[in-house]
């Protein structure tokens, strides 16, 4: 009877396993997930620009920028952190290279040479009568101060960059809203119109075609202005997510309900690139992040590109109404003068 019961388990397994691939593959796309068709375009039209034509924004003002090679993204065979463009991360560095590998090195190595010496020094064959000493204060002393005064070197330093990472933002420090959906990065500029954009990784095609690793590059980028401190402000939408982009040494969990604060300044222009690092769901995996940093005269254009608004233009565009209103109000009055001069010279005539 067991048997059959097993089998039955069995028989129903195999039948759902299908749907349940099925349901996996039938998940929702995420909003603008599908790009728009390209419009036609001429062979000396680099992909940059195709790619800026696909997601609608204006080519004269945002083009793209095509990454570095080994720049902003992960190596093959890559043994050290990816290149730093921040102050902290710079500094985080330079602790793990100056300060914590040589301290693991030399402790690692007196161990082996240690246990070398013990394995020989204390064979079977030089010592047929074991040793029964229990306690040595000396050594006892010098294994508990030595580890101490090595947290210590350790400690200062990381201490310090810890809570670098976690300084308030400055008053004029652009704001980001970071919002993690599953499975699809949003994000909002309330300092320049709040406009939001909508940012899905792209297929292995266009990827290629715009010379982006495949499962890194994204229909529409974070962009930042270059050595401006980011106010960002990460939430999740859904489930827990954590934004991440190693090359500015940068990463903040996204929670539900909650917003976690920190500042990112990445001081060299470029295209970093980073990923979901929090297991969310059945496309954690497929969320990448994409930030490109501009000078901040084409940052300007790129929030102008979407239809945001950038500080300053609302004054300009204030004072060329005034100095139109003042100009027109000057060409009025020159007309009347100008009218009344005949009046006045028949009447003095007369």
């Amino acid at each position: 009877m067991t048997h059959y019961v097993k089998a039955w388990i069995l028989a129903l397994g195999l039948i759902l396993t299908p749907a349940a691939a099925s349901a996996q593959d039938a998940l929702p796309a995420a909003p603008g997930a599908e790009a728009a068709p390209a419009e036609a375009s001429s062979d000396a039209e680099t992909p940059a620009k195709e790619a800026a034509l696909t997601s609608g924004l204006d080519p004269a003002l945002y083009t793209p920028m095509k990454p570095t090679e080994g720049v902003g993204m992960p190596v093959d065979k890559g043994l050290d952190f990816q290149p730093q463009v921040s102050e902290t991360g710079k500094q985080a560095k330079w602790i793990n290279n100056v300060i914590l590998l040589p301290i693991m090195t030399v402790i690692c190595l007196f161990v082996l040479g240690l246990l070398f010496y013990v394995v020989i020094k204390f064979r079977r064959g030089a010592n047929p009568e074991p040793s029964k000493t229990t306690h040595n204060t000396f050594i006892e002393v010098v294994w508990t101060v030595v580890p101490v005064l090595i947290l210590l070197v350790i400690a200062v330093p990381s201490i310090s960059l810890l809570a670098k990472q976690f300084e308030p933002a400055p008053e004029d420090a652009l704001t980001i809203k970071v919002t993690g959906y599953q499975w699809y990065w949003g994000y909002s500029y309330p300092d320049n119109g709040d406009f939001e954009i909508i940012s899905n990784m792209l297929p292995q095609e266009e990827a290629d075609a715009r010379g982006e690793p495949f499962q890194l590059a994204v229909d529409n980028r974070m962009v930042i202005p270059v050595g401006k401190p980011v106010k960002m402000l990460i939430t999740g939408a859904d489930v827990i997510h954590s934004f991440a982009v190693p090359a500015a040494w940068f990463k903040l969990d996204a929670v539900p309900g909650r917003i976690n604060e920190k500042v990112m300044q990445i001081d060299e222009v470029g295209v970093y690139y980073g990923q979901c690092s929090e297991l969310c769901g059945a496309r954690h995996g497929f969320m990448p992040i994409a930030v490109e940093v501009l000078p901040e005269d084409k940052f300007n254009d790129w929030v102008r590109a979407n239809g945001g608004t950038v500080k300053g233009d609302e004054a300009a565009d204030a004072e060329v109404d005034a100095e139109g209103e003042e100009s027109a109000e000057e060409t009025a009055a020159e007309e009347t003068t100008t009218e009344g001069a005949p009046a006045d010279a028949a009447a003095a005539a007369n």
